[in-house]
C-alpha cells in the first residue's frame, strides 16, 4: 500500500520523535516513600537447647526422619490432593495474572476507532445527501510521570511473592497437621489395645471373684467392685473406637479424600525418635519461616500503595493519537485521503476537600498495620521455637518417669492380687493397683504422642518443609 497516497506528510518526524522521547524520559520518576526493611533484633541463641546430634535440615523432607513409610505416603497424598493447598496454588496463578494486569498499564494501549454516517442535514440547514466514513488505529498512553504504575507493578510482584510463601506456609501447616493427626491415631489405637487387654484381664478376675462369692468366701461388695472396673474397661473401648474413626476422618479430609480407614502401625512403641535436632542460629529463622517472608512481602507491597496514593494527588498526563483513512463514500473507504491526530491531556485534582490527602493517610496507616503484623509474626515464630524446645526436653523427662511408673504399677498390681488371693489384703488394695496401672498405661501412651508431636512442632517452628535450598532462595518468576 502506498501510504504517501493516503497520508501525505501526516506527522512530522521531529514531532513524533519528540513525543516518544518525552514519554520515555518521564517513565522513571516516582513519588512516595521507598521501602526500608524493618530492623529486627534477634537473640544470639535460643533460651532452650537440646543435646543430641545437630544437623541442618534446609534441604531435607523432615517428615522422613520418623522413618514410617505409611506416614510418608499420607503426607505426599495430602500435598497432592488437599483442597486448601489447591486453593493456594490457584492464588499464585491469580497473583501472577494480576502482575501482568498492572504491568500493562505502563505501556500504550492501542485500539481501533471507526465511524460512518449519511444524511442531508448539517448545521442549521439541509444539504445534498452526503456520506462519511473513517477507520483508524488509536493510541492512548497515560504517562507514568509520578511512578504510579511502576509502584503498582512492584506491589503486584510482592503480592505474587507473598502468595508463593503463603503456599509454603499452608504446605508446612498441612504436613504438621497430617503428622500430628497420624500420631493421634496411633495413640488412640494403642489406648484401644490397652483397654481391650484390661477388659480381658478384668473379665477373668471377675469370673474368679464371682466363683468365690458363690462359695461364700468373699462379700458381695467385692463382686460389685469388680463389675464396676470391668464396665469401666468395657466403656473405654467404644470411646477409643469413636476417637479412632474421628482421627481417620480428619486425616482423610487433610488428604482431600472421603472418610476411610487409615492403615497404620497401630502402636507408638514402633515409632522411631528422629535421629537429630535441627541446628542453626536464631537469626536464620527470619529467612526460613515462610510466613515471616510472606508478611515482609506484603509489607513491601503495602508500602508501594503509599506511593500510588501520593501519585494520585498529582495530574495524570496522557498522550492520544489517531492515524487512519477517511472517505466521503461509504462504499470506498480507501479512496480518500488520510487523517491523523496527536494530542495530550492533563487531568488532576485542584480542590477535593483533602480527599487525596486522606487517601495517603489511609495507606500510611495500613502500612503501619502491616509492619506491626510482621513484627508480631516474628515474635510468634520465636515463641513457637522456644515452646517446642522446652516441650521436647520436658516431655522426654516426663516420659522417662511415666515409663518407670508403668513398670512399678505392673509389679504392684501383680503383688496386690497375690496378697488378695492369700487373704493378706482386701480387694480394695487390688482394685486400687489395677486402676493405677490402667491410668498409667493410658497416660504413657498420651505422653509418647505428645513427645513425638513436640518434634513435629520443632520442625515446623524452624521453617521445616522446604523441598530444597534452591526453592528457599529463588523468588517466583515475575
Amino acid at each position: 500500500m502506498n501510504f504517501k497516497k493516503y497520508f501525505p506528510g501526516v506527522i512530522p518526524a521531529s514531532l513524533l520523535m519528540g513525543l516518544l522521547l518525552m514519554a520515555f524520559l518521564v517513565q522513571g520518576c516516582t513519588v512516595g516513600p521507598d521501602f526500608t526493611p524493618p530492623q529486627i533484633k534477634t537473640p544470639d541463641t535460643f533460651r532452650s537447647t537440646l543435646k543430641g546430634d545437630a544437623k541442618t535440615t534446609s534441604d531435607l523432607k523432615w517428615w522422613e526422619l520418623f522413618d514410617d513409610p505409611i506416614l510418608f505416603q499420607l503426607v505426599n497424598t495430602a500435598l497432592e490432593n488437599n483442597k486448601n493447598a489447591k486453593i493456594a496454588l490457584s492464588s499464585i496463578e491469580q497473583a501472577r495474572a494480576e502482575l501482568g494486569f498492572y504491568k500493562a498499564d505502563q505501556y500504550p494501549a492501542i485500539g481501533i476507532s471507526g465511524g460512518l454516517s449519511t444524511g442531508n442535514y448539517g448545521g442549521a440547514r439541509s444539504n445534498d445527501t452526503t456520506s462519511n466514513a473513517y477507520i483508524a488505529p488509536m493510541l492512548n498512553w497515560e504517562l507514568d510521570f509520578w511512578g504510579k504504575f511502576k509502584r503498582s507493578t512492584t506491589a503486584a510482584r510482592e503480592r505474587l511473592l507473598a502468595s508463593e510463601y503463603g503456599m509454603r506456609t499452608i504446605q508446612i501447616g498441612l504436613i504438621t497437621d497430617v503428622v500430628s493427626t497420624y500420631y493421634l491415631l496411633l495413640d488412640y489405637h494403642q489406648r484401644l489395645t490397652i483397654s481391650r487387654e484390661t477388659l480381658l484381664s478384668r473379665t477373668k478376675s471377675l469370673g474368679i471373684i464371682q466363683l468365690r462369692f458363690d462359695k461364700g468366701i468373699i462379700p458381695e461388695i467385692d463382686v460389685n467392685q469388680a463389675q464396676i472396673q470391668t464396665a469401666i474397661a468395657a466403656g473405654s473401648i467404644p470411646k477409643y473406637e469413636r476417637a479412632i474413626a474421628n482421627a481417620e476422618n480428619a486425616l482423610s479430609l487433610l488428604m482431600g479424600q472421603l472418610p476411610r480407614e487409615i492403615r497404620n502401625k497401630e502402636s507408638l512403641d514402633l515409632q522411631k525418635i528422629p535421629p537429630f535436632i535441627p541446628d542453626f542460629l536464631p537469626s536464620q529463622l527470619l529467612e526460613r519461616r515462610p510466613e515471616i517472608r510472606e508478611a515482609l512481602a506484603l509489607l513491601k507491597a503495602q508500602n508501594e500503595e503509599i506511593g500510588i496514593a501520593v501519585a494520585q494527588r498529582f495530574p495524570a498526563i496522557s498522550l492520544t493519537g489517531l492515524l487512519g483513512i477517511a472517505s466521503s463514500d461509504l462504499g470506498a473507504v480507501t479512496s480518500s485521503g488520510g487523517i491523523w491526530s496527536v494530542g495530550a491531556g492533563l487531568v488532576g485534582p485542584l480542590w477535593d476537600f483533602d480527599k487525596s490527602k486522606s487517601r495517603v493517610d489511609i495507606q500510611t496507616e495500613l502500612t503501619k498495620q502491616a509492619l506491626y503484623r510482621y513484627e508480631n509474626i516474628v515474635l510468634i515464630a520465636f515463641t513457637e521455637v522456644e515452646d517446642a524446645l522446652v516441650e521436647i526436653e520436658t516431655y522426654q523427662r516426663e516420659l522417662t518417669a511415666a515409663s518407670q511408673k508403668v513398670t512399678a504399677a505392673q509389679n504392684a498390681n501383680s503383688l496386690s492380687f497375690e496378697r488378695y488371693d492369700k487373704g493378706v489384703s482386701s480387694y480394695l488394695e487390688a482394685l486400687d493397683s489395677e486402676r493405677t496401672l490402667f491410668s498409667a498405661q493410658l497416660e504413657l501412651s498420651e505422653l509418647k504422642r505428645n513427645f513425638f508431636n513436640a518434634y513435629v512442632k520443632l520442625y515446623k517452628s524452624l521453617g521445616g518443609g522446604w523441598i530444597n535450598e534452591t526453592e528457599v532462595k529463588s523468588p517466583p518468576p515475575s
